[in-house]
């Protein structure tokens, strides 16, 4: 496991370059988001999909993520209508998670079991939108919560104590929070807010 110590406002190219190399061979990594840190692997991912399941003590009936460059993303993993899109950009980039249909585009495997739904998000943090930029497909992922913690790990110390060998590479970005996103399901008619965090409830 590599320690990879990126500066939070401006990400040096070859690092990303680095971690993003980790990635695409399977690997699993620790980085940093506008929320929370986050676990996250390729949707090619076999191995480190699973280690992130079993970190996250999560089964495939649990919501994963795809981390997105952008909001053009979203419509190709993603099933969204004009009244979804519109409510899409007034919150994207943002500490917002959707709950949408997914697409062909997306492994069943990533998917929810029964209701072939993802979350999607773009983050509003430069190493991760680096990061994404230069894989140049989204991140799967889930926040850095453990099984038993209330809160997501933001200590780097904490983080690479628990973790020790379960991952492939930890990107250290400094702090950025214990307070996850908001969670809106915009998956069946109409809108339902699953979680509040730190993305603004300011559509009620």
């Amino acid at each position: 496991m590599q320690v990879i110590a990126i500066h939070p406002d401006n990400p040096q190219p070859r690092l990303v370059a680095r971690v993003a190399e980790v990635l695409r061979r399977d690997g699993l990594v620790v980085y940093p988001t506008d929320s929370c840190y986050a676990l996250g692997c390729t949707m090619r991912a076999g191995d480190a999909l699973e280690r992130l399941r079993r970190i996250r003590g999560i089964d495939d009936r649990h919501h994963l993520t795809l981390m997105c460059r952008d909001l053009a993303d979203f419509g190709t993993y993603a099933r969204i209508d004009n009244v979804q899109f519109r409510f899409l950009r007034q919150h994207t980039p943002g500490a917002y998670t959707f709950i949408l249909a997914g697409t062909r585009e997306i492994p069943r495997r990533i998917l929810h079991s029964n209701r072939r739904t993802i979350g999607v998000r773009v983050p509003d943090h430069p190493i991760a939108l680096a990061l994404l930029a230069e894989l140049g497909e989204p991140l799967v992922s889930s926040t850095l919560t453990l099984p038993g913690d209330d809160d997501p790990l933001d200590d780097l110390d904490e983080i690479r104590e628990r973790l020790g060998r379960q991952v492939d590479a930890i990107v250290d970005g400094g702090s950025c929070g214990t307070t996850p996103t908001t969670v809106v399901d915009l998956s069946a008619d109409g809108l339902e807010l699953i979680r509040e965090g730190s993305g603004p409830i300011d559509w009620t």
